[in-house]
């Protein structure tokens, strides 16, 4: 299949002010704030809970699992000599590989039932499998399979996803006792543009296996719609902030999602010097403070918090701008 018809997003930028103003929204919203305040609970159980499971300075060698290569190469970057130095090392980089692997899964529990939808762990290979959350709107079931990241899929998989929906969906309707089916292909972090095209694929793959019912190609956009045996269906790619206003039905949803886990994960502290030097090189202008005026506030989270509201917004974006942070207003 020819490159054109494949989408090609602009890219998808974010500013500090309107991320500033949406928080504002939050503050003065009971709902959203109540949100807020539900999902930093359940967040900060789940994480502690995970936390203890994870490596330890007790941990065996054995159970590591780490690669000999590895370890030689970065002790070659770092210029290390002893094993006690490469030893410091492995432990945060076990850390971190155990909670990506898990994180996604923590996220989907905790904030899927917030907003009405089933989780749906299934077995492996059946029928429901590849269904992680379903709810019913207005007369259509709505399904969701949800992945961590823009790059997770390969050709294989999205071949495996595209067989999935087109055998499965029939069955589906029919123990929901509806005639439409809204499927989302969701991403929770990250742009279409970021996307490999793989989950795009998954609509190519559908359509090419449809001798008939084809209503809506993929050609150039994120969604397909096809009608089996009179069952309407439509399928879409849903990545990072979409899928969870999709998810909630409403835009503020990624903002009570950034807000519940920076007030679950980050106590307020001192607002980090203005001038301060990072590694990364694009870093400090992304979490930077400086063009906010002092004289704003707001209630959900403290000014502190802000740099860490605008590093996690960093991942659901292609860039993060300024915007027009002077014509923010104190609150009350």
């Amino acid at each position: 299949m020819s490159h054109k018809l494949i989408p090609r997003p602009e890219l998808l930028t974010l500013s500090k002010a309107d991320l500033l103003r949406q928080l504002m929204r939050v503050d003065g919203d009971r709902n959203s704030s109540g949100r807020v305040l539900a999902l930093e609970t359940d967040f900060r159980a789940r994480i502690r809970h995970h936390l203890q499971n994870l490596p330890t300075s007790g941990a065996r060698f054995a159970r590591l699992n780490t690669s000999p290569f590895v370890l030689l190469f970065y002790s070659l970057q770092h210029g290390l000599t002893r094993i006690r130095e490469i030893e410091k090392a492995i432990l945060p980089a076990k850390v971190f590989s155990s909670m990506e692997t898990s994180a996604g899964r923590m996220i989907e529990a905790v904030v899927l039932p917030k907003y009405g939808w089933e989780l749906a762990p299934s077995a492996m290979h059946s029928v429901n499998s590849v269904i992680d959350g379903k709810t019913m709107r207005e007369g259509t079931l709505c399904l969701a399979t949800l992945k961590s990241g823009p790059r997770c899929l390969n050709d294989e998989m999205s071949e495996n996803l595209a067989d999935a929906i087109v055998a499965n969906c029939e069955t589906w309707a029919q123990a929901a006792g509806v005639g439409r089916i809204d499927f989302t292909y969701g991403v929770l972090y990250g742009t279409k543009k970021q996307s490999n095209k793989k989950d795009w694929h998954i609509l190519r793959n559908i359509v090419g296996k449809l001798t008939e019912g084809v209503i809506e190609r993929p050609e150039q956009r994120w969604r397909c719609r096809f009608v089996k045996n009179e069952l309407d269906v439509t399928v879409t790619v849903r990545i990072g902030i979409e899928l969870w206003n999709h998810i909630a039905g409403h835009d503020l949803a990624f903002m009570e999602l950034c807000a519940s886990l920076v007030r679950a994960c980050i106590a307020p502290s001192d607002a980090e010097p203005i001038g301060s030097a990072y590694t990364i090189s694009d870093l400090e202008p992304i979490v930077s403070l400086t063009d906010i005026p002092e004289s704003f506030n707001t209630t959900i989270l403290q000014r502190s918090q802000w740099e860490w509201l605008f590093f996690l917004a960093r991942h659901f974006c292609d860039e993060l701008v300024p915007g027009d942070t002077a014509s923010l207003t104190p609150m009350g």
